[in-house]
């Protein structure tokens, strides 16, 4: 069984087209990353296997059934974004920003009620952010940032989390906590998509890895298919020995 199924998808921004005719379908309840160099397109496809952006042409099928016949709301209970970065305007408590998940939950007009606050205050316990309930989003660092909206992902409720290049901005400790967080998540059951700059991470955690190049999927299958050094060096534009020099350990 499968989540999320690409069938002849095409992707882009108006008539500009990013990538053409991609077919791919990801595994039920496991970690999939996506790699691929700058200006690849992952977040584009990312934001329309989302529903945020519509696609040029072809289809994406969410749990058997296309996307466009999901309501917002629908697809904001089944699917959570955390993006590469966020910043509000206005100076959101830690608490409320994470609150802000609960959203697609809540009734119009109605507010949080005492289960929603509960399920926030998890979560940032989960990320070790309760020490920040009360401090102003836009007063933290990067990382914090980074932390906050993968909690805020979490207070949806996803069967499916997207994560775009969640590491991005964390120090080495924070970057294996996440990697952490994302291994129980599949054990409890959610199924997992991100994007990453990084192959170690791939290595470490995934079950099934996509490798996306010049507008083409390349190569998708186990990280031990997708990982070689052959591959890493069509996806980068490096020579084999450059790859071998700075990758020798997952080889």
């Amino acid at each position: 069984m499968t989540d999320i199924v690409l069938e002849h998808l095409t992707i882009g921004y108006g008539k500009k087209v990013i990538a053409a005719d991609l077919n791919l379908a990801l595994p039920n309840q496991a970690v999939t990353c996506l790699l691929g160099g700058n200006g690849c397109g992952k977040t584009t496809l990312l934001k329309t296997i989302l529903g945020t952006l519509p696609a040029i042409d072809g289809t994406v099928l969410i749990n058997q059934k296309p996307i466009t016949t999901y309501s917002h709301a629908a697809l904001s209970r089944l699917m959570a974004y955390v993006p590469q970065a966020h910043h509000h305007v206005f100076p959101f408590t830690v608490e409320e920003v994470v609150l802000m998940g609960r959203t697609a939950h809540i009734s119009w007009h109605a507010t949080p009620k005492a289960a929603d606050l509960a399920i926030a205050h998890d979560c940032l316990e989960r990320l070790n952010l309760s020490h920040l309930r009360v401090q102003a989003y836009t007063e933290l660092s990067g990382g914090q940032r980074q932390l906050v909206l993968i909690a805020r992902a979490l207070a949806q409720k996803p069967a499916i989390l997207i994560m775009d290049e969640p590491t991005a901005s964390l120090d080495f400790g924070n970057q294996l906590k996440v990697l952490n967080h994302i291994e129980t998540l599949k054990a409890e059951g959610m199924s997992i998509l991100f994007t990453t700059h990084q192959p170690e991470h791939a290595a470490h955690i995934s079950d099934h890895v996509v490798l996306f190049h010049q507008g083409k999927i390349i190569q998708a299958g186990t990280p031990q298919d997708c990982l070689t050094a052959s591959h890493l060096a069509t996806l980068y534009d490096l020579p084999m020995d450059t790859i071998h020099k700075h990758l020798n350990h997952m080889f």
